[in-house]
């Protein structure tokens, strides 16, 4: 009788769930789990310090997890003397050492990596097996189903799918409430207060701190603040975050979802899409944990019905598109923007206040919420004019949550509307007024918001007007744009002219 066939099962850093499809199929006797730090996926953009040290010291807790359930774990640190740098160097070795006779992976997140799998059965000489990862509500082939015959892409009708599909929030056959959507009553501005909540902190423990030591001596020249680390590294500690969210944050969270206020980093937010993203929380869980809490009283439905469309639906939506239209969309640019990422992006030196914070708290903490990435850095980029891939890759490095897959569409798509449309009905171009009414920042900003044109005006309101008019022979005949082209044709001509002067300036100052 021939020895049992030996998978080589290998873990990546974003698929830390011992519920993950290929440790399902895989024997605890037979089969080799493989987890490695790798240079390359820690530098293909120069990714934040804390997130590099979130997911190493992640990994390595999730490896010391494995062992104590039972699994033959082989563990690559970053520092190996003979670590080759790359996924597939680190596999080929260890085939080498195991004798392994086919390896066994889950789909990873990123067309790269699927790339570079997919030429492994015949660089190694061995079956490569890519399983579903099951950690999604909708397969690929299942969205791309969906997606047959369609012009444009509308996240909407799509979530909608996936509420009859999961059964969360339904009644029957109909949404609880009697809407889909309670998007409009989750746009209040906060004011600050003294019992605002704040996401679990956890101290780092000493893995975290020889992971900390790492990046510190590896990636010094990276972009972020290491000190300070707070994220949670086990599926233990991301429940915790997860079960204060509920009792904590979760009431108000869909009211002021969408507020900014100077010096509050969290406000009601979760921040657990760090946690979601590398496989810490299981996102159905998460939604359905919510459920209960609207289903109990302990939260309104607008606020679990927020949240809950963030993960079943943009979530799993972008998703969709990536793995739709990639590897092309990375390259996507309807506006043919080709200004640089201003340097204040990496600094936040800049007299703008919301924008100095935005940048600010992305370098101290590896986190801004959704509104501080479409609103502020994301609007000013498109109003700029700024060359969108740049744009991405700056979100790509900079959010501890970013994930190509998750990113890319959140970024081409809906903030730089550089599909020309497939993703979003409209751009999201905003002049200073929107910072003003959902923020503070503008009361303790040099620019006074109220002032449209000239020298102290808010930069934001004639880039507004300059970015309308430069692209006007792409925009108008968008019916969500009508409106504002005609506010424009109705300004004297001196009007016109002060605001794309005042424009010029700006631009002419990045």
């Amino acid at each position: 009788m021939g020895r049992l066939i030996a998978n080589l099962i290998l873990i990546l850093g974003d698929q830390l769930s011992q519920q993950i499809a290929s440790l399902e199929a895989a024997d605890r006797e037979t089969d080799i789990v493989l987890l490695v730090e790798v240079a390359e996926e820690a530098s293909y953009v120069r990714h934040h310090k804390k997130k590099i040290a979130f997911l190493f010291s992640a990994m390595r807790h999730f490896a010391e997890s494995l062992h104590g359930a039972g699994w033959r774990v082989d563990y690559i640190r970053l520092d190996d003397a003979q670590n080759s740098g790359t996924f597939g160097g680190e596999v080929a070795r260890a085939l080498d050492r195991h004798g392994c006779d086919h390896v066994l992976v889950t789909e990873p997140g990123e067309w790269r990596v699927q790339a570079d799998m997919a030429r492994w059965s015949a660089r190694f000489g061995v079956p490569v097996k890519i399983l579903t990862d099951t950690r999604f509500v909708c397969s690929r082939a299942e969205f791309e189903t969906w997606a047959a015959g369609r012009k444009q892409f509308r996240m909407e009708y799509f979530y909608r799918e996936m509420r009859r599909k999961t059964g969360l929030l339904m009644e029957g056959d109909a949404p609880a409430g009697g809407k889909w959507n309670f998007d409009s009553e989750n746009r209040k501005p906060a004011k600050a207060d003294l019992f605002m909540p704040s996401p679990v902190m956890f101290a780092p423990d000493l893995i975290t701190q020889d992971v900390l030591a790492l990046v510190e001596a590896r990636f010094a020249d990276h972009f972020g603040d290491l000190s300070g680390f707070w994220f949670g590294v086990t599926g233990e500690d991301a429940e915790e975050a997860l079960a204060h969210f509920i009792e904590a944050a979760l009431p108000r969270f869909g009211d002021y979802q969408d507020a900014m206020l100077e010096g509050e980093k969290y406000l009601y937010h979760s921040v657990l899409s760090v946690y979601i993203n590398t496989g810490l929380l299981d996102p159905l869980e998460v939604c359905q944990r919510v459920e209960a809490a609207w289903k109990s009283g302990h939260a309104p439905l607008n606020a679990a019905e927020g949240f809950i469309r963030q993960i079943i639906g943009w979530r799993e939506y972008v998703r969709g598109i990536y793995w739709l239209k990639m590897p092309d969309y990375v390259d996507g640019n309807f506006f043919g923007n080709q200004r640089p990422l201003p340097d204040f992006y990496w600094s936040g030196e800049t007299d703008m206040a919301c924008l100095r914070a935005a940048v600010k708290q992305t370098r101290e903490e590896a986190y801004a919420h959704h509104i501080q990435r479409l609103m502020v850095t994301g609007n000013f980029a498109l109003l700029a004019g700024i060359d969108p891939k740049q744009v991405h890759e700056w979100y790509l490095a900079v959010y501890a949550d970013a994930y190509e897959w998750v990113e890319l569409p959140n970024t081409l798509g809906m903030s730089q509307f550089a599909d020309g449309g497939l993703l979003g009905s409209k751009p999201y171009a905003a002049s200073g007024n929107y910072i003003h009414k959902m923020s503070d920042h503008c009361k303790n900003c040099r620019y006074d918001v109220k002032q449209k044109t000239g020298e102290g005006a808010c930069p934001f309101n004639p880039l507004y007007w300059d970015f309308l008019h430069r692209n006007r022979d792409k925009l108008s005949d968008n019916p969500r744009m009508g409106q504002m082209y005609r506010v424009w044709d109705k300004m004297s001509e001196e009007k016109r002219a002060s605001y794309l002067h005042s424009a010029r300036a700006v631009l002419d100052a990045l």
